[in-house]
C-alpha cells in the first residue's frame, strides 16, 4: 500500500474529519490492514481565498509547498490536501513537491459524469468560485455548473467562516436557502466544495441530493492507497 500524506489545517477541524472518513471507508479487520497515513497540520498558512481574490499579498503555496516536501521526505507517495480552495494551487504544488497530488475538483468531475449528472449546484467559498475551478472542470465533463447568486453565495461564505470555522452554530436556514435557489434552478446534485461545508454533511441529516467533495477525495485517497469498503463505491450525489 502507498502512504499518504496530508497536508492539514486549511481548516482544522476539517482535517480531523478527513482523518475520520479515510478511516471509515477503508476495508480493514485490524489496525494492521488500515493504510500508513502522515499528516501535518499547519493552519498558519495564509488564508487561501484571500490570496486568491487580491485581498491579501501573502501566498499560502510556500507553505504548503514546504509541508508537502516535509511529509514526501518523511515517506508519503502520494499527497491528499482536504482544503478545496487549495486545489487552485494544484499544477504549482506538484511541480514544487515532486510527488502526485489527488486533485479533488477532477475527481468529482468524473464521479458525477459516471453518474449521469448534467447539471451541478456549487456551495464553495468565493476563491473556489472566482477562479472558475469546478466551473471549467465539470465543463469539460460536459456538465453545467450552476452557482449561487451574490446574495447566496454570501451566507455561504458566512456559514463557512463566521460558523464553521469560528466554532459556532450553522444557521441552517442559510443553508436551505441557498440549497433552495440552486435546486430551483436546475441542480440535480449540489457539491459541498468545501470542507468545512463537508462538517454539515456530518452532523446534519442531508439527502442523497448532497455530494461531499472531501468524501470524493477520501475514497480516492482510499482506493489509491488501501482497500475501500464495498458501501462506498457509491456515494450520496444520486441522481
Amino acid at each position: 500500500m502507498k502512504v499518504l500524506g496530508v497536508i492539514g489545517g486549511l481548516g482544522p477541524m476539517a482535517t480531523v474529519y478527513f482523518l475520520q472518513l479515510l478511516t471509515q471507508m477503508s476495508q480493514a479487520g485490524i489496525d494492521q490492514e488500515h493504510m500508513e497515513i502522515l499528516i501535518h497540520s499547519k493552519p498558519q498558512i495564509p488564508d487561501r481565498t484571500r490570496y486568491i481574490l487580491g485581498q491579501s499579498e501573502e501566498s499560502p503555496l510556500p507553505g504548503m509547498i514546504q509541508v508537502g516536501r516535509q511529509l514526501a521526505e518523511q515517506g508519503a507517495e502520494i499527497l491528499a490536501i482536504p482544503c478545496i480552495t487549495a486545489h487552485y494551487f494544484h499544477r504549482q504544488l506538484e511541480e514544487g513537491i515532486g510527488i502526485p497530488v489527488i486533485n479533488a475538483i477532477v475527481e468529482t468531475a468524473d464521479y458525477l459524469k459516471q453518474q449521469g449528472i448534467s447539471k451541478a449546484g456549487i456551495m464553495a467559498t468565493n476563491g473556489t468560485i472566482e477562479s472558475g475551478l469546478f466551473q471549467q472542470t465539470l465543463s469539460e465533463c460536459q456538465i453545467e455548473a450552476i452557482i449561487p447568486s451574490n446574495a447566496s453565495q454570501d451566507k455561504v461564505m458566512s456559514l463557512i467562516y463566521d460558523n464553521v470555522k469560528a466554532g459556532k452554530a450553522i444557521e441552517m436556514d442559510s443553508f436551505y436557502r441557498v440549497s433552495e435557489e440552486l435546486f430551483d434552478r436546475g441542480a440535480q446534485v449540489i457539491l459541498l466544495a468545501c470542507t468545512e461545508l463537508s462538517l454539515i454533511k456530518r452532523d446534519f441529516p442531508l439527502s442523497d441530493s448532497y455530494l461531499d467533495v472531501m468524501e470524493v477525495l477520501a475514497r480516492k485517497a482510499v482506493m489509491t492507497c488501501g482497500k475501500l469498503k464495498p458501501e462506498y463505491e457509491l456515494l450520496s450525489g444520486k441522481q
